[in-house]
C-alpha cells in the first residue's frame, strides 16, 4: 500500500505580505509555534513507524521553511527508507544548506514566486542552486493580469528543464482574464484551464479519501482539505477502516492539491510520480 498525506498544521505565520493572501504578515505566538513543533514531531514519529510506503506534502498556510522544525521533519522523512517522497509549498526565501543533510533522491518544493516581495535575481538564483544541488522542484506564480510580463520572463530566465505553473488569481471579477491573455499564460502551463475554470466536480472520481487524505496537527483524517467530514485519527489508527474510493461530494474544486487526485484529469498521467509537487512527468 501506498499513502500520500497533505499535512497541514497549526503555521499561519508568513514572512511575506502579498496584497491577495488573507496570511499575509500574520504572526504565531511562541506557544502556537511551540505548538506547531511538537504536533509535527509527532507526525514524524508516526511516519517512522509505519511499513507502508509514504508520500508527504506539507501544505502550510504561511511560510514552514522559516521554521527549523519544517526543515528537520523535510530530512528525516528524507531519510526513511519507506517515503517516495518529502515535499513542502514554499516561497523559497531560506538558504539552502539545510538540503546538505537530506536525501535529494526523495526531496522535492513546491516554489511559489512573489514579484511584490523578491526580486527576480534573488529568486532564480535560489532556482538555478536547487537546479545544481539536483533538487526535483517546481516553480509557480499567480496570474495577476499585471504580472503576466514578470511571469514571461520567469519562464524565460528559468532553467529550460525547471516545470512553470500558473495559478488563476482568485477571487476575480468575472472576464478579469481575456482571450489573448489565458492564451498567454497556456504557452507556459498547459494545464492552466483547469485552475481557471474547472468541470465539475459533483460525483468525479477522486482519489482522496482512498489513497490520499488530509492530516491536521491533532492528526484528524480527512479525505482532503475541501472536505470536512472526518475519516478518523492518523494515531489511534481509526482513519484505516475507512479508506476506500468515494466519488466528490463538492460542486466545484479549483485547487490543484484537490483536482489532481482526479483520475478523470490529465493529471495523474501528465505528473506520474511528481503529483504532490507539481513536476510533470517529462522532467
Amino acid at each position: 500500500m501506498h499513502l500520500s498525506l497533505l499535512y497541514r498544521g497549526r503555521l499561519s505565520s508568513c514572512n511575506y505580505d502579498c496584497g491577495y493572501c488573507p496570511f499575509a504578515k500574520t504572526y504565531d505566538s511562541r506557544e502556537a509555534l511551540r505548538r506547531d513543533a511538537a504536533d509535527l514531531a509527532r507526525f514524524v514519529e508516526w511516519a517512522g513507524q509505519q511499513s507502508m510506503e509514504l508520500s508527504v506534502l506539507f501544505t502550510p498556510w504561511g511560510e514552514g521553511l522559516v521554521r527549523r522544525h519544517y526543515r528537520d521533519a523535510l530530512v528525516a522523512l528524507s531519510r526513511m527508507p519507506h517515503v517516495r517522497r518529502a515535499a513542502i509549498q514554499t516561497n523559497l526565501c531560506v538558504g539552502l544548506r539545510w538540503l546538505d543533510q537530506a536525501d535529494l533522491g526523495k526531496l522535492a518544493l513546491w516554489c511559489t514566486y512573489h514579484p511584490t516581495q523578491v526580486t527576480r535575481a534573488a529568486f532564480l538564483a535560489r532556482c538555478r542552486e536547487l537546479s545544481r544541488r539536483g533538487v526535483r522542484h517546481s516553480v509557480g506564480m499567480v496570474g495577476l493580469i499585471e504580472d503576466l510580463d514578470e511571469i514571461e520572463a520567469m519562464r524565460r530566465e528559468l532553467p529550460a528543464a525547471t516545470p512553470m505553473w500558473v495559478n488563476a488569481f482568485d477571487p476575480r471579477p468575472p472576464d478579469y482574464y481575456d482571450a489573448a491573455q489565458i492564451a498567454r499564460i497556456e504557452a507556459i502551463d498547459a494545464h492552466f484551464r483547469y485552475n481557471l475554470a474547472p468541470p465539475p466536480s459533483f460525483g468525479a472520481p477522486c482519489l482522496t479519501g482512498e489513497n490520499v487524505v488530509s492530516v491536521d496537527g491533532d492528526g484528524e483524517v480527512r479525505r482532503c482539505h475541501f472536505v470536512s467530514e472526518p475519516l478518523g485519527n492518523l494515531y489511534d489508527g481509526s482513519f484505516a477502516a475507512q479508506l476506500r474510493a468515494r466519488a466528490c461530494p463538492n460542486a466545484r474544486c479549483d485547487c490543484y492539491i484537490g483536482y489532481a487526485h482526479r483520475p478523470d484529469l490529465p493529471f495523474q498521467r501528465d505528473y506520474a510520480g511528481g503529483v504532490l509537487e507539481r513536476v510533470p512527468s517529462f522532467v
